[in-house]
């Protein structure tokens, strides 16, 4: 590809967001090197690869290369056999580390999963564990070994630090015996060796060896004779605790030699891994999609989206080119979104081929291009007097020269820059030129004339961008098949320029440009027609599919019902004839056995007897009793937060407890189930009314029998405290247990909630001193468990 297509598309602002997902240096490197290519076989490999670390991703979330160094120059010093430093071997150590990561990571759970183009890059990691260990145990950090590296290093050490100490012990008692010579009562170090800091005064009451003195000269730093000799073994261990060091990394050194070759696959591996995870995580970001590839010289971008504009405010856009038309000329108002469609074509092409998927829905297509060649931009140039027409024909010139049947050839604003009908019929020229050698080939432009030999021409197709000229702002739509309308006219109006001007400027227009025009805003109101249409039998069309799914469920529901009652029906069928069998069969036995005596005919009409009333009510069983009327179901502003009424798909009474939403849905308490039923399930019920026997049965009637009937017709058989203090919950409560009583419930629900147990204990103790409370009792699983009390009354 070359370098001027890359730059004008702003490919390398696609790299740069891609390398910063890379975590190790060759994967850096790999993605600033990324460049498109032209084989369709490699490029449907990296694409693949993409893919599948896009799913590992999905499935098993993000893998971490971070800790991989660039060994290469280490590997390289193994390999004439130099011994490498603590630094570099704690990068193989890094390395490894990173390695085992990984093949966990890409590991598979069982044999049945579907292999993936991964697959085998993770199989050839090695981890080296052997090697990672030893490393790990002899090296601390990047200033220590450990002490246990080696048995000779440890004695070394431990020989040290018991001279040390004995310099100490040496020291400290110079200190205190000669408190008074010292500047301060320390143990310095001056060049390695312990000293003590003695006032000049008195450098020579204290014979040793001078190190060094401070900036002012008041205090010496003596290194007394008495510990020479111990510093000197200091000295000399020191020495020996270094050669033991370097032997220790001379051994380490040969032990990584040996597995050089598996250091430098499982670099390479990890660098290429992180490369791919790259791709695919840019991908995630950008929600992007693999391409199908062709080379076809067919493009078809479904819902693409440009990747460097914000992902809230760009617009989806819909193009195809190269099937039935190999030029397209789109059309259409400045800032319009003309450009950008330019770009994205462009930009996914070099994406595509690149390996990296393309934000658009899945199933776009791309064409495998030789060549991009994009004249985009202001290519004024002042260092080389050129004008901005003159840099675009200069450039335009090269890509004519160069470009073939494979080549992608995208111009912006082709012939602008110098006078209109000059460049319109350079435009025509160019674009036939191109179109004639079937170059693949995307234009914008403002020029009428373009938009004639687009709707003239075979294989040439016009495009524009809608504009809404009420908001006065671009959609940012692609209209392919639907030249663009300037609506200079329509803007300026809106913007309230003088009619008489707008008139006037009218009178200029030739009567076929104006008539053109006039086919145009035809053409764009009845689309907007058409697509309105559209839109609403796509409405209607999920409305049926809606419709006839619940249909079929409510069928399906039926068949189910019938089919139970048809298996019952069978069951209880079965059952009479086997009580007939059995009844016929014990009758038998009894004739039998009483024939023998003299009064058969008396058991024959005893039996006879028997076995008709067993029929008629076999009879009575199987009768089909008459079907009740179903009651109308009542309209929800009829009812009222309390109403009795029938759940009729549960065949229970209740009452109600909200009123209906605005889907018609309520819930009724029955009982203590509570639950949500529609105004299309239930019927309204009368309550039992008290009735006496006669006057007397009126006069016998109390007030408190009143009180009851007219406390049933409300009271709920659940009162809830949660959220209440203990005062505030017994005071509903009480108030609410004598309703009850007065209501005539058996059983109530006092709902407390679990919390502290505060509520729950003040509840009880409270229930305990009620007379008309029969027994309470803990909820059972279903009711609530701890959450609420049962209670009972007398």
């Amino acid at each position: 590809m070359n370098e001027k297509a890359l730059k004008t598309l702003e490919f390398y602002k696609i790299i740069e967001q891609l390398t910063t997902y890379a975590s190790t240096p060759l994967g850096k490197e790999m993605c600033q090197k990324l460049i498109p290519m032209e084989d369709i076989s490699a490029i449907r490999q990296a694409q693949k690869e993409t893919s599948d670390a896009l799913a590992r991703i999905l499935q098993r979330g993000s893998v971490s290369f971070s800790g991989v160094k660039d060994i290469r120059d280490s590997l390289l010093r193994l390999q004439v056999g130099a011994s490498i430093g603590i630094v570099e071997l704690l990068h193989i150590s890094s390395l490894l580390k990173v390695a085992a990561r990984v093949k966990t990571y890409g590991r598979r759970e069982n044999d049945e999963e579907t292999q993936d183009s991964l697959d085998e890059r993770f199989n050839a990691i090695e981890p080296l564990t052997p090697l990672n260990r030893e490393i790990e145990r002899c090296i601390i950090s990047e200033e220590e070994i450990a002490d246990d590296a080696s048995p000779a290093l440890k004695n070394i050490r431990r020989s040290m630090r018991v001279a040390s100490d004995k310099i100490h012990t040496q020291l400290n008692s110079i200190v205190n015996s000669s408190r008074s010579l010292l500047q301060d009562a320390v143990i310095t170090m001056r060049n390695g060796r312990y000293c003590v800091p003695v006032k000049q005064e008195n450098k020579s009451q204290i014979p040793g060896m001078i190190h060094d003195q401070s900036s002012s000269g008041s205090t010496v730093f003596v290194e007394p004779m008495a510990v020479v000799k111990l510093n000197n073994e200091i000295r000399e261990l020191e020495i020996k605790e270094q050669k033991e060091i370097e032997a220790i990394l001379a051994r380490l050194s040969n032990e990584a030699a040996q597995y050089m070759e598996p250091l430098r696959d499982n670099l390479n591996i990890l660098s290429e891994l992180d490369f791919i995870f790259a791709k695919a995580t840019l991908s995630r970001h950008y929600t992007g999609s693999e391409p199908v590839f062709n080379t076809n010289g067919y493009i078809r971008i479904k819902k693409g989206r440009h990747p460097l504009l914000p992902k809230k405010a760009v617009v989806p856009i819909d193009i195809w080119l190269g099937d039935s038309f190999d030029l397209l000329i789109v059309t259409g108002p400045n800032t319009g979104g003309k450009t950008v469609s330019l770009k994205t074509v462009g930009l996914f092409t070099l994406m595509g081929q690149a390996g990296l998927h393309i934000p658009a829905f899945d199933g776009s297509q791309l064409s495998v291009f030789t060549e991009v060649y994009a004249d985009i931009g202001d290519e004024q140039s002042i260092e080389q007097s050129l004008s901005t027409f003159s840099s675009h024909m200069t450039n335009i010139v090269k890509i004519l020269e160069k470009a073939d049947s494979n080549s992608l050839v995208l111009f912006d604003e082709l012939g602008a820059g110098t006078d209109p009908t000059e460049g319109a019929a350079l435009a025509i020229a160019i674009l036939s030129f191109l179109h004639n050698m079937k170059v693949r080939t995307m234009a914008t432009t403002h020029y009428s004339e373009l938009k004639i030999f687009a709707l003239s021409t075979e294989g040439v197709e016009n495009a524009s961008c809608e504009f809404d000229v009420e908001t006065l702002r671009p959609t940012y739509r692609l209209l392919i098949g639907i030249p663009g309308k300037s609506n200079a006219f329509a803007i300026s109006s809106k913007l309230g320029l003088p009619s008489f001007i707008i008139d006037e400027a009218k009178k200029h227009i030739n009567s076929e440009a104006e008539s053109f025009e006039d086919v145009i805003s035809n053409l764009e109101a009845a689309r907007i027609t058409i697509e309105k249409e559209q839109a609403e039998i796509a409405r209607y069309k999920q409305e049926s599919a809606q419709l006839k799914k619940q249909l079929e469920e409510k069928q399906e529901k039926l068949d189910s019902q019938k089919e139970r009652i048809l298996n019952k029906a069978r069951q209880e069928a079965q059952d009479i004839l086997q009580n007939a069998k059995d009844f016929a069969d014990e009758t038998i036995r009894i004739i039998n056995k009483q024939t023998a005596g003299g009064n058969i005919n008396k058991i024959l009409e005893a039996e006879r007897s028997k076995l008709r009333g067993k029929l008629d009510e076999n009879s009575s069983n199987l009768s089909l009793k008459p079907k009740k009327t179903l009651k109308k179901a009542p309209k929800a502003a009829e009812l009222k937060i309390g109403d009795a009424v029938r759940v009729l798909s549960l065949n229970l009474k209740g009452t109600v407890s909200t009123l209906p939403n605005a889907k018609g849905d309520l819930f009724v308490q029955m009982g203590i189930l509570r639950s949500q039923v529609n105004v299309n399930d239930i019927e309204l019920i009368q309550e039992d009314t008290v009735t006496g026997v006669g006057m007397e049965g009126k006069k016998q009637r109390s007030n408190t029998s009143k009180i009851k009937m007219s406390k049933s017709s409300y009271v709920s058989p659940e009162v809830n405290l949660i959220g209440m203090t203990v005062d505030e919950g017994l005071a509903v409560l009480d108030k609410y247990l004598d309703d009850a009583y007065l209501a005539h419930l058996s059983q109530v629900r006092v709902v407390h909630g679990r919390g502290t147990g505060a509520l729950r204990n003040g509840v009880h103790n409270h229930l305990r001193k009620l007379k008309y409370v029969k027994s309470f009792r803990l909820g059972n699983f279903g009711e609530g468990d701890t959450g609420v009390t049962i209670v009972e009354f007398k």
